[in-house]
């Protein structure tokens, strides 16, 4: 029982906020008074614990990497995968890398990660390496969703792993979810650009067998040019074709897309992901969120990973997307892309338990300091989470009912070591 008293306003969604105490019940939001502990809220806004939902934790060992910044993807590709393979991949680097990954994301109020993991050499123990980052996940307290992803494997390889890991994570879970909510499973290929019509039919096929989610990776303008070479057609048309067009499915990035796509998208039934962290300084695009979103196309927020964003704080990038939104369209509010954040991203995930903090919801929530000079004047202090102090991190972070940061520090680790870990792993 623990409950977060005296904030300034406690944000519930999008349509309702009101000031005081907010009531926690074991990891569910109540909807009356419990007797416990007490977390002070005094000075600070309460929402929703963030939901990334598009990272790629493993890059969090390779970021800025030379020949990476201000390069064609055909150029950044190569070097990533040359990166992955002089530093040995293997499920210490998973577990450390993740570590990094998931105690910034936590540090920086995001209690949900989806881990699209596209780097698998053939043979490796993928079994041993989704285990890893899944315990990183455990020790720190944070909610994974694990995406067995590929990027050019084998097919037959992928599925087979992805089969492995599905019995091994999730086994007799109908929904591809832990049964503490704390593990979710699904399948990604990396795009059409990169996986053939067989790849995106077979973890399909698994998909179905598992009960999991589906996601990939869709028009970034390399996506387009490739799609266009390879195939002569767009790679709206190609997952269209290939029964990547459903309810089920996630795609992240949607930044070179037409009226028409976006039309056919939306009565598809699919999400979308922006990651404007990440197209945005790389030169692959800018999604058009706000006619993905009045076409009736529910959006999230990503970080993508720290190969082409470098930083997995989620409230940054929302701020990025309100920046840039007038761009390609009409502007966006500071609480519709808080909104994006959180049930956005969470609705991607089929997790309607999760971005909110209605009575009943999972209780997962960030307490806000919004009491110094960087919020001072500040009109609105839930628009001043995303408008202002563009680094902010919160002051307490909980998870499922349990804090797992206090005091702007990791409950569940140590950052210090963490850094040396990964810094002594990579020799950076």
């Amino acid at each position: 029982m623990l409950t977060i008293s005296g904030a300034e306003a406690i944000h519930i969604d999008g349509s309702t906020e009101y000031p005081g105490d907010l009531h926690l019940s074991g990891a569910v939001v109540s909807a009356v008074p419990v007797h416990g502990d007490s977390l002070d809220a005094s000075g600070c806004v309460v929402t929703p614990g963030l939901v990334n939902a598009h990272h790629h934790l493993l890059q969090t060992a390779f970021r800025t990497l030379p020949g990476t910044r201000g390069v064609p993807m055909a150029t950044w590709l190569p070097t990533m995968a040359a990166a992955y393979t002089a530093a040995g991949l293997d499920p210490e680097l998973c577990h450390t890398a993740a570590l990094a990954g998931l105690a910034e994301a936590l540090l920086s109020g995001v209690t949900t990660v989806a881990d699209h993991h596209l780097t698998w050499p053939s043979g490796a123990d993928t079994v041993g390496m989704a285990q890893a980052t899944t315990a990183a996940a455990h020790q720190l307290g944070a909610r994974l969703v694990f995406v067995r992803g590929t990027a050019r494997d084998d097919p037959q390889e992928a599925a087979l792993s992805a089969e492995a890991i599905a019995g091994t994570l999730v086994a007799g879970r109908p929904d591809g979810i832990s049964e503490d909510g704390m593990l979710q499973l699904a399948v990604g290929p990396a795009g059409v650009h990169s996986d053939s019509a067989e790849t995106f039919r077979l973890l399909g096929e698994v998909a179905q067998r598992f009960g999991l989610r589906r996601r990939t990776q869709a028009n970034e303008q390399v996506d387009v040019a490739i799609a266009l070479e390879k195939y002569g057609k767009r790679p709206i048309d190609l997952l269209e074709e290939w029964g990547w067009l459903a309810p089920d499915v996630t795609l992240a990035h949607l930044c070179d897309v037409t009226d028409d796509e976006i039309r056919r998208l939306a009565a598809s039934g699919i999400t979308a992901t922006h990651a404007p962290g990440c197209d945005l300084p790389m030169g692959w695009g800018i999604a058009p969120v706000a006619a993905l979103r009045a076409a009736g196309i529910v959006v999230g927020l990503g970080t993508s990973g720290g190969g082409s964003n470098d930083a997995g704080h989620l409230l940054a990038d929302a701020r990025l997307a309100m920046q840039v939104a007038p761009l390609v369209g009409p502007p966006l509010s500071a609480r519709d892309v808080l909104g994006m954040a959180t049930e956005g991203s969470a609705a991607g995930l089929g997790r309607p338990e999760l971005g909110h903090l209605r009575p009943g919801a999972a209780a997962d929530l960030c307490v806000w300091d919004v009491s110094g000079v960087a919020d001072a004047g500040v009109a609105d202090p839930v628009a001043g989470l995303l408008w202002a102090a563009p680094g902010r991190r919160p002051r307490h972070v909980v998870v499922a009912g349990r804090v797992v940061v206090r005091d702007y520090e990791l409950v569940g680790g140590d950052e210090s070591a963490i850094v040396a870990g990964l810094k002594t792993r990579v020799g950076r």
